[in-house]
């Protein structure tokens, strides 16, 4: 599996992890940005999960990852996903 593959693997489950949470747990966790690694298949991967806005309507989350080396470490992989604060499914963006 090359390199991308790989953390598009690991950006996929962080962000169903993120996503399944309640609008009220993500406001709560993220009233921060977080910065946390995960190891997988014996690599480290870091992530950077922040809200990108909490509107009255809806909140918007980045879930972003990178594997410490070029080119990812400066763009890292990500992808964001909206919560309407009436709906508790997320819509992926």
């Amino acid at each position: 599996m090359d390199r991308r593959a790989e953390m598009q693997m690991v950006l996929d489950k962080e962000l169903n992890r993120w996503s399944e949470m309640s609008t009220a747990q993500l406001i709560t966790a993220l009233a921060e940005m977080q910065n946390y690694e995960i190891e997988c298949n014996g690599k480290r991967f870091q992530f950077e999960v922040q809200m990108l806005e909490n509107k009255d309507e809806y909140i918007h989350v980045d879930v972003a990852v990178d594997d410490g080396r070029l080119p990812f470490s400066i763009s890292p992989l990500g992808q964001s996903f909206v919560r309407k604060r009436n709906n508790p499914e997320p819509y992926l963006i």
